[in-house]
């Protein structure tokens, strides 16, 4: 017997699912350095100096500003390495992680 070949292509679907994305948000408070921000922004954020400057100084007169929008691990991963910098340096920095909406 032969074998027949179908001439019908069967087509999968694969529907992708962009990730939720959350923003990292610093608050100012009147003890952390504002060269400390600084620092925060341009190693933990890869801030250029201008924009960490800028962003510091948003965050000194507004009360806060969003530092970057990230999927949730990631986001987190942020907070803690800034959390444990500012214990270390015996700051008492405030950031959280919020859904971006």
């Amino acid at each position: 017997m032969e074998k027949q070949q179908s001439s019908l292509k069967e087509k999968e679907r694969t529907r992708l699912i962009e990730p939720r994305r959350f923003k990292v948000t610093i608050y100012n408070d009147d003890i952390t350095s504002m060269g400390f921000v600084v620092k925060v922004l341009v190693t933990v954020f890869f801030k250029t100096e201008a924009e960490a400057e800028t962003l510091m100084m948003k965050i000194h007169k507004s009360n806060s500003a969003v530092v970057g929008i990230y999927t949730y691990d990631i986001a987190i991963s942020k907070v803690k390495k800034v959390t444990d910098m500012a214990q270390k340096e015996n700051y008492p920095l405030n950031i959280t992680v919020s859904p971006d909406i």
